[in-house]
């Protein structure tokens, strides 16, 4: 068993190896390689197959009872400092190797379909194999100088891919704020790296976890500064995965091709967030203070989150804002001490949120025609309805992610957030009121988005909309619309949707409370944390109910909203206008931001022009001034006869004299 471990470097090296072979062609053979496009798709995704089923044999091997293995080569010496880097292989590890190997090699085989006839094909391909490769190495890292590492990885490859269609202003622009955004936790997470390291001597997990918890308790180290280093660390996952007040780059995201929304919004970059903070967890834990920030960060989130996706008309935003919710569940999770849990709804959400992201970008692909082919249009669910007949496959799929985000038995996502909201319950009577309303808002949004999309008669662009747009040179004011353009998508995107939705009906069954697998294979870390324990079912069905009452009642009004016409959407936003343009405007982060930092940067910056071009500026002119001026006028005294430099020096003297006489 052992060479199966000793090997495992190669998960994350295969995709690499895709990405460098197929990269180099494009920039060496850049013609032959963009003709080979089929063969250079079939080469990355063959590499990222056999790392998926290795990731399947080391999960079966771990959940086998294998001991978690790691290797480490020494990197950097100096005096007493060692650095090592390697790779470690636990059950956590294990686990979302499966997660995001599977789900990207889903999204790669979507990709041939969605993007068949865009001439950056390959391009694409060779960086998702490579964003594949970074998260791999991520996971893989044994300590946290590593894990910075292939973070930064992950962030590079987002900007690349979130600005793919780099010719758009659009893309280009969003790409830019994912990238500085990000910068901002990561410099927190780097300032906390640091700081742990000044603390404990060490980059390793359990090591600066035991170090850190010894000198707080010896009253070596103060608590107030292991917390303020812990929430520094906190600062990463905060941006990563989309966390108040740093979300705000993920809508702005979907500027990307839909494939890589579903990667990186489902099991990748966003996870990576949740993952560091399970990785980091012995830090986290014995600070009150620290995991109380968590648990409301998360909280907080979720319920922005929520209240945003309510009313957005473009599918693939509100899927993003309900992203950034269902994180805000996982890092509440993590915060309130809920390990497992929150784990147990990554590892769901990837698989639902994938297939939902995959489905809207089915109904995007089969919409295209019927708008004049213009990409904004073609993702406003104003302009959708009765899509199922047309698209049957893509309608049923996305009806059962609906179903499993929404929390109703016995899909995925019920057994999931249901162990969150019950430990929060337990931990915080307040916060479980605040995330149970929220619970409520995501079944309403949800079922919001299906019935505006998939249910209904098909509405289509009003002729006078589609003739704006194509006055602005963006679609075809002759080809506005028309039942007779709709279509479903092409195997190769109906086929991932149908593989995910098996694991979005079933995956939750591994961890429901009348037998925990999941519980037991993740053991959770620290003495303090949940262990396996009897249930106790009088309150799993209370609070069960009360989560699954609460989705039943969101699902109800949107019935009675999006389908049955009953109560006008339109009447109650004119009556509660202000709060509806608070949601509708994303509770103005945008513009307070533009407000606060970037104009008060351009402010700062404009000051600080003046200073230099008026002080440093002024200073170095004035010094070359005076030696330009005194320069010129001593040059008057140097004739070069002795007899003057003579009477200069009698002259001199003389006046010295007489001063000196004088005086």
């Amino acid at each position: 068993m052992e060479p199966l471990y000793q090997y495992a470097w190669l998960i994350p090296v295969l995709p690499l190896f895709g990405a460098v072979v197929v990269g180099s062609g494009l920039i060496s053979f850049t013609e032959t390689t963009n003709r080979l496009r089929r063969v250079n798709a079939v080469f990355i995704m063959a590499l990222l197959a056999i790392s998926m089923v290795y990731s399947l044999a080391i999960f079966w091997s771990q959940a086998q009872g294998h001991e978690p293995y790691q290797q480490m080569i020494g990197w950097v010496a100096a005096g007493s400092f060692q650095l090592s880097m390697g790779f470690m292989v636990d059950h956590l590890a294990s686990l979302m190797l499966v997660v995001v190997t599977t789900v990207a090699f889903l999204v790669m085989l979507y990709t041939d379909g969605y993007m068949a006839h865009d001439p950056g094909y390959v391009r694409f391909y060779a960086y998702l194999s490579l964003f594949s490769s970074s998260m791999l190495g991520l996971v893989l890292s044994p300590n946290l100088i590593q894990v910075y590492i292939f973070w930064e990885l992950v962030g590079m490859c987002s900007y690349l891919l979130v600005g793919f269609w780099y010719n758009r202003k659009s893309a280009a622009a969003a790409a830019q704020k994912a990238f500085v955004t990000n910068r901002v936790g990561d410099f927190g997470l780097l300032l906390g790296l640091l700081g742990l390291f000044w603390a404990t001597g060490s980059f390793d997990f359990g090591i600066m976890g035991d170090r850190l918890v010894e000198l707080v308790n010896g009253g070596l180290l103060n608590p107030g500064i292991a917390s303020f280093i812990a929430i520094l660390v906190f600062l990463g996952p905060v941006a990563k995965s989309a966390q108040f007040p740093l979300h705000v780059w993920l809508p702005d995201a979907m500027e990307g091709p839909t494939p890589i929304s579903a990667l990186i919004h489902a099991a990748t970059m966003v996870a990576a967030g949740v993952f560091l903070i399970a990785r980091m967890f012995p830090v986290f834990e014995p600070l009150p203070v620290v995991m109380t920030t968590i648990a409301w960060t998360g909280a907080f989130t979720a319920f922005l989150g929520a209240t945003i996706a309510i009313t957005q008309n473009d599918i693939k935003k509100s899927l993003a804002y309900s992203t950034i919710s269902q994180l805000g569940y996982m890092v509440m999770g993590m915060g309130v001490g809920a390990y497992t849990a929150g784990l147990f709804h990554l590892m769901t959400h990837a698989y639902f949120k994938a297939m939902l992201f995959l489905g809207s970008g089915s109904v995007i692909h089969g919409m295209e025609g019927a708008v004049g082919h213009n990409p904004e249009l073609a993702q406003d669910m104003r302009y959708m309805g009765g899509l199922r007949r047309y698209m049957p496959i893509t309608g049923i799929t996305f009806l059962i992610g609906c179903l499993a985000i929404s929390g109703i038995p016995p899909f995925a996502g019920f057994w999931s957030k249901d162990e969150i909201l019950g430990a929060v319950f337990n931990a915080n009577p307040a916060m479980w009121v605040l995330t149970w309303l929220t619970a409520g808002l995501t079944a309403f949004y949800m079922f919001r988005m299906y019935f505006m999309t998939f249910e209904g008669g098909f509405r289509g662009v009003p002729a006078e909309i589609a003739a704006v747009h194509s006055d602005h040179g963006h679609g075809e004011h002759d080809d506005h619309g028309g039942e007779e353009h709709l279509h479903e998508s092409p195997w190769t995107m109906t086929l991932p949707l149908a593989v995910l939705a098996l694991p979005s009906i079933f995956v939750g069954l591994v961890g429901t409370p009348f037998k925990n697998y999941f519980e037991a294979f993740i053991h959770a870390p620290g003495e303090l944390l949940e262990a396996a324990h009897d249930v106790d079912f009088a309150e799993f069905y209370i609070l069960g109910g009360s989560s699954v009452g609460i989705a039943l009642i969101g699902i109800t009004l949107a019935s009675f909203m999006y389908l049955q016409g009953k109560i006008d959407p339109g009447a109650i936003a004119a009556k509660i206008k202000p709060l509806y343009q608070f949601s509708l405007n994303k509770w103005y982060f945008d513009e307070l931001y533009e407000a606060v930092f970037i104009k008060g940067c351009r402010r700062i910056a404009r000051q600080v022009l003046e200073v230099d071009y008026n002080v440093v500026d002024g200073v170095v002119n004035l010094t070359g001034f005076v030696t330009m001026i005194t320069g010129e006028g001593l040059k008057y005294f140097q004739t070069g006869r002795a007899q003057a430099y003579a009477l200069i020096v009698f002259l001199a003297v003389l006046g010295f004299v007489i001063f000196s006489s004088q005086a």
